[in-house]
This record gives C-alpha cells, structure tokens and sequence, in this order.
C-alpha cells in the first residue's frame, strides 16, 4: 500500500502535470496544474484514475498565485533532482541560454578590473549612464545608419537591468491594445504578456507550418486583420535561428510604419551570424572598419528614429557574453525613451551603475568588430559540429540555424517515449544532459488559445552557446540514452505515468 500511495505521488510532481498540461489529458487551464514541485517521497492520497484531475494545490501562502518556471528553469530543476551541479563537469549542460563567457581564440582582450568612485554608488538614472548612451546610439549610427539622415542620439537610448526587465518596462507602458506574437519564439515573452492586463496577448500564426518565418505578405494581413498595436518578436528568432533580414526585414518596418504597429525587436543575437559574406581577417580579410562581420538589426530600415514605431532590445548579455552584468537597452523614439524611463522608476529603479561604466569599453567600435569576427568563428564551429552529429545519433534538423547558437531540434524520428520532448528531457537528465522542451516555446500567455496537443511537443532546443566539451559529450551520452530506447519502447502516456 506504501508503494502504491508512492507511485501516485510521483503521478503528481511538477514533471508529471507539465506532462499532462501539454497533452491536455486532463487539464483545462494553467491554473489547474500549477501545482509547486513536490518531493518524490511524499506521502499524499490520490485518486487512483491516472489522468484524474489535479486537484487545487495546497499552498501555504494563498495570496499569492503560482509562478510557472521558464523551458531553462524547468528543465534545471529536472536536472537538479538527479544532482545536477554547474561545478559538476560530468554534465552537459545544453540547455544553457546563455554563451560561454571566457576568453575566445582570436578575440581582444576584455579588461574587467573596477576602481568604483562614491558618486557610481549612487543610483544611476532610470534611463541609463549618459555616457553609456552615446556609445549605444554610435554602435547603431555607425553599423546601420550611416547613409541616414536621420541619427540616434543618447535620447533615443534607455540602459536597463536586463533584456526581460526591458521588456517589462516594455509591457507596462504599452496602452490598451493587442500584442501579436509567433509561436515557437522566447520562453519568458509568455509571462512578459501575460502580466499586464492593459494588454491582449494576439497569437499571429502562420499559413504555412513548415515555414520557421512569416512572410512580409502575411504579416501585413495579419497585422492590419486583427488591428495591432504592437508586435512583440525575435530577431534572429530563439529558438529556430532562423532570421528576418534584407527585403523582408524592410518590408516589416514599412508595415509598422504604414499601420501604426510598434515592432518590439528582441535582437539579442544580432551578432551571432554564420552565413556572411565578408572574409575574416584570420582568412586574410582587411583588419580594419572596411571589413565588418555580418550582423543584422531593424535600425538599417528605420527612416526616422523619433516617428517610426520601432523598439529594439539588445544589451551585453548575448552578444557581449556578459549576462552577469544585467546591463541591456532598449533603442526607440524620444517620447517611449521617455516613458520607458518613468517605467523603470516604478518597476526595477535602473541598472548597476559601476557595471555601466565598466561597459563603456566593450561598446568602442573597433573592440565590437574583432570580437565579433571572433564569436562568429568560435560558435560556427559549434554549430556545425551539432548539425554533423546530431543526425548519427537520429535526432534531425529541419531548419539549419543561420543565426543564434540554437538547433530547434526535431526528436520525430527517434523511437518512443523519448520522441516527445517531455519524455526525452527526463531520459536526459538520468544521462546527466539537459535540453530545452518544445513545448515552453509554444507560447501561451493566460491560456488565451485551447491546446489540443502543442505542436511542439516533437522539439527540443538544444544550446551550443556552451563550450565544446559540453556538447561532445552531451552527444556522446544522448547517443548511449537513444540506444537504450530502441531496445525498450513504450508510449509517452505509460511512461510518463510509470517514471514522470
């Protein structure tokens, strides 16, 4: 009887409701489900159907609602329980949104020592270090606008505490209208539209499904049909590494323009580009500013910075390799500057204000241009050692990343259960890898769209913004896991039902 009460509770854990939530077996709504994670041992009476409904959590602290985990979080926490450590070298961490940090061959050199002055004790403006500003609004003139009239300046620039605190402050200031949004795209954009109730979440889905972008065309029609306020994306897109650039990329800003539509551009991986057309100076390329590495961004097609309604989201977290230093920025018209900076007042009070200075370094153009001729090499070469190595072991890749240090990863092919993510993850982590789940991409904020079954339910993300060791044997211990399950199939439903 002990056994069976255990069995049941296991039935209950975080693992087992996401399961079901993305299967919909049972589940009617989020709130159904957000159950906290439990412990594995825990002694609790359940109904003794497998796909009974959840009942209400018994949460100690009722004025509170359940804050669901982010892909990353989740998957850790999955990883956790079976010991996971980041001072652990046996795991493979490829679930990691974020870049290896340290030294890369061939980069310049960063200097990250500080001597902090009283006065940068103080707080920083809400808008950011002015200082910092002018670098920001140079790095978008010089890259993209110099055959333009019309210039950024320091007032068209607002520094803050991280790209999803840009995003919030984003989120807060919008007024009452709908936000559109793709589907696969960032996790935490579910939440980031799900938390202001001034807003109403407009999934913008595709015609065509076998498409990772939409077209010019289509985004016209969907923008100007459901009369958008704004349209919330990234570019290059987490999780595909797929990008809008060129003709379709202009063709979007024109639509914004046209339809009083404000693009909200995440383009955090601006730099991570692997399909230039320059040669780099270790191939013999000139080493000077006439020879830049590819790097796209939506400022290239804005004609006047203060009247077309563009924000752009950057900062040194991705495409700096800083995201310690929780210093991002937001780059639109004079008057949402303004009020993004009101925002922050209220929501987060600014960004670290000796990092700032610390960063006035990594923003002088000619340390820019090396250092990205340098990342671009260093994450080719990953990205090219998954592509090569993935398919051996039967995972496939439908859409080869140009962009990002993501691979949207297809598991259709592999036997079951681990050709659901799901079950794919939890196999993972016994084998000390983690991935990303499809189905947290598949955005859903406030359960706005019924789900019959997520269309990313046969998808992981797998990062290699980590270093190589970490995918080498990341591959090599999926490779033993996939192995292992070809010999010993079941459907997802019982195994999530007997392990999960």
């Amino acid at each position: 009887q002990l056994l069976y009460v255990k069995m049941k509770a296991d039935r209950r854990n975080t693992a087992h409701q996401i399961f079901l939530q993305f299967h919909r077996h049972t589940a009617k709504s989020m709130k159904d489900l957000a159950i906290e994670e439990e412990s594995e041992d825990e002694d609790q009476e359940f109904d003794s159907e497998p796909h009974a409904q959840a009942a209400e959590p018994n949460a100690p602290f009722e004025m509170f609602h359940h804050v669901m985990k982010t892909g990353v979080i989740y998957a850790t926490s999955r990883a956790s329980k079976h010991g996971f450590s980041m001072l652990d070298e046996s795991w493979a961490n490829m679930g990691q949104g974020a870049p290896e940090t340290g030294p890369l061959p061939g980069a310049p050199t960063r200097d990250f020592h500080m001597n902090i002055k009283d006065a940068e004790l103080e707080y920083a403006p809400t808008t950011g270090d002015t200082e910092l500003r002018v670098k920001v609004a140079a790095y978008y003139n010089h890259l993209y606008r110099q055959d333009k009239e019309s210039k950024y300046t320091h007032e068209n620039v607002c520094i803050v505490p991280g790209g999803r605190a840009g995003l919030t402050r984003l989120m807060a200031a919008l007024g009452n209208i709908q936000v559109g949004y793709f589907t696969p795209d960032y996790t935490a954009y579910q939440q980031a539209l799900g938390l202001f109730m001034s807003i109403c979440p407009s999934p913008v889905l595709h015609r065509n499904m076998h498409e990772a972008l939409m077209s010019s065309e289509d985004f016209a029609f969907e923008a100007a049909g459901r009369g958008l306020g704004a349209m919330l994306l990234s570019n290059p897109a987490n999780p595909t590494g797929q990008s809008l650039e060129g003709d379709e990329l202009e063709a979007y800003v024109k639509i914004a323009r046209d339809l009083n539509c404000c693009l909200l551009m995440d383009e955090f991986y601006s730099h991570y580009y692997y399909d230039g057309e320059n040669v780099s100076p270790e191939d013999g390329g000139a080493d000077d500013d006439s020879n830049w590495p590819k790097t796209v961004s939506s400022a290239s097609y804005i004609v006047d910075v203060n009247e077309d309604p563009v924000v752009i989201v950057n900062g040194l977290t991705k495409n700096w390799r800083c995201p310690g230093f929780r210093v991002c920025w937001l780059v639109a018209p004079k008057p949402i500057v303004e009020m993004l900076g009101s925002a922050g007042s209220f929501l987060d009070g600014g960004a670290n204000a000796p990092l700032q200075k610390l960063a006035l370094p990594l923003m002088d153009l000619d340390f820019i241009r090396r250092d990205t001729w340098a990342l671009q090499r260093h994450f080719k070469m990953k990205r090219d050692y998954l592509l090569t190595e993935l398919p051996k072991i039967g995972i496939t890749v439908q859409w080869q990343p140009t962009a990002t240090f993501y691979i949207w990863a297809d598991l259709s092919a592999l036997p079951p259960p681990i050709n659901d993510c799901l079950c794919f993850l939890e196999e993972c982590v016994k084998h000390k890898v983690i991935c990303v789940p499809g189905v947290f991409f598949d955005i859903n904020p406030r359960e706005i769209r019924h789900i019959g079954r997520s269309k990313c339910i046969k998808y992981v993300r797998f990062s290699y913004g980590p270093p190589m060791k970490n995918l080498t044997q990341g591959v090599e211990q999926m490779g033993n896991m996939i192995n292992y399950w070809r010999k010993h199939q079941m459907t997802s439903s019982t195994y999530a039902n007997n392990s999960i």
